[in-house]
């Protein structure tokens, strides 16, 4: 793959797609169809260095962006670090509307599970500033209640499987794959599209 680097910006472009190290966090902006303007990547800049604080260096941070038929932006944020995923997708009239309840709805999800995440994350996390979430506004999570649910898997195709999880009325089907004989996922995305989770 080629690419053509700009020393000044440590910007990295191949298409749409841009990679910026920053201080704490890596952050790789995909535009799908979508121009990543200098604009947005100074947005992008400003916004996702907020959550620098909960992370350690190893962090990542994906963008993913696309803009709907009827104008509307949608935009994907998945930052991992130590083997976790945090994720949220939000669409709104701007992509900066988008990123705003994106970077909050992530912040809302460490402090409900900070009890947690604290050997994941830096030791001075959720130490309190003028700029973050208050924790009296978020409800932490301490005990999840787990219904358990036993059953055989039976050997089958992807679309078998499909079909069985729309008869069931699920989001979601498990079961084992007849041709690599692994555990299996197929789930329901948006738009009636279907996704599937292999193992590796």
């Amino acid at each position: 793959m080629c690419y053509n680097i700009v020393a000044k910006e440590k910007y990295f472009r191949c298409d749409y797609i841009f990679i910026k190290r920053g201080d704490i966090m890596k952050i790789i902006t995909f535009g799908r169809g979508v121009e990543v303007t200098n604009d947005l990547k100074e947005l992008f800049d400003k916004k996702i260095a907020k959550l620098d604080k909960f992370f350690r260096d190893d962090a990542q941070c994906n963008i993913t962006l696309r803009e709907r038929k009827n104008g509307r932006k949608k935009l994907e944020v998945t930052i991992t670090s130590k083997g976790t995923i945090f994720r949220s997708e939000n669409e709104d009239e701007t992509f900066q509307n988008a990123l705003d309840r994106a970077t909050e709805k992530i912040e809302r999800q460490i402090r409900k599970n900070k009890t947690r995440l604290l050997k994941r994350l830096r030791e001075d996390a959720f130490l309190k500033t003028s700029n973050s979430v208050n924790d009296e506004d978020v409800e932490e999570e301490h005990d999840f209640d787990i219904r358990v649910k036993s059953f055989s898997f039976k050997p089958m195709s992807v679309e078998e499987a499909i079909l069985q999880m729309n008869l069931l009325e699920h989001e979601f089907f498990v079961f084992e794959n007849d041709e690599t004989h692994k555990i299996n996922v197929v789930y329901r995305r948006h738009s009636d599209k279907y996704g599937l989770i292999t193992q590796e």
